[in-house]
């Protein structure tokens, strides 16, 4: 395994201290990573995401999406419902599950939604007036005035 060592760009940079971390942490393989239930991230925009997650079996109620700072963890809990049925084949997963996703900075979750056994969660990335391109006028005719001499 390769590790990079970010130190000389802390020295020249400020405020990537979070980039910095994801990519340290991306170097490794994790085997703890779940796998289910699986999912689709989608690019509708240049601005706007969505993401599609199987979730066949799990009613509104047993699913719990929550955004907190830049994680955005979706949860799902159903009773266990073993002992009130017997099953010849078991294919169909009803397990818990906790899933996990790491925003980027701006942005925001705008809504969730369960249709057809999918869960669908939208984002956008909305970007402060301040950090959007402006154009900054020249003045026309203006002379700097010359700092005082000393």
């Amino acid at each position: 395994m390769r590790h990079t060592d970010f130190a000389p760009l802390y020295r020249s940079t400020v405020g990537f201290d979070r980039l910095f971390q994801l990519l340290d942490n991306v170097g490794g393989v994790d085997t703890e990573t779940p796998t289910f239930p699986p999912y689709d991230i989608e690019k509708l925009s240049d601005n706007s995401y969505r993401i599609a997650m199987a979730v066949a079996g799990f009613s509104k109620d047993d699913l719990d999406v929550e955004v907190k700072e830049n994680t955005l963890a979706v949860k799902g809990t159903k009773p266990d419902d073993s002992e009130a049925a017997e099953y010849l084949h078991r294919g169909i997963a009803k397990r818990n599950f906790e899933r996990r996703f790491q925003l980027a900075d701006h942005v925001q979750v705008t809504g969730a939604d369960v249709v057809d056994g999918l869960l669908y969660i939208d984002l956008v990335r909305e970007l402060p007036e301040r950090m959007k391109p402006r154009s900054i006028s020249i003045g026309v005719g203006k002379q700097l005035e010359a700092a005082p001499a000393a």
